[in-house]
């Protein structure tokens, strides 16, 4: 009787308790990039950093142009259109976004 008893609690348990386990469905996130956007909290950034941020931040196939002076600079694509991004090493904002057309 106890058995019986045990297992119609668990399994009710276990139904009430299912909505609240189904996961959640996934939604597009919008993640904006605009000049004067710090990447790197203020601090200096390498080539390769800046590459890897702009990673995180929704860009792919990134083409690293010029890491040589002041700025550096990235062509990368992002949501169907390319883009040429500036960034300074010396702080890791962005200097300059333009859309490039294909």
């Amino acid at each position: 009787m106890h058995r019986r008893l045990f297992a119609c609690l668990g399994f009710g348990l276990t139904l009430a308790m299912l909505p609240m386990t189904l996961s959640t469905p996934a939604q597009a996130v919008t993640i904006n990039l605009t000049i004067g956007t710090s990447l790197n909290n203020g601090r200096a950034i390498t080539c390769r950093g800046g590459e890897r941020i702009l990673r995180n931040r929704g860009f792919r196939d990134i083409r690293r142009i010029d890491c040589r002076g002041r700025f550096l600079i990235y062509r990368a694509w992002r949501g169907g259109s390319r883009f040429e991004i500036a960034v300074s090493a010396h702080n890791g904002r962005v200097v300059d976004v333009r859309r490039i057309r294909r």
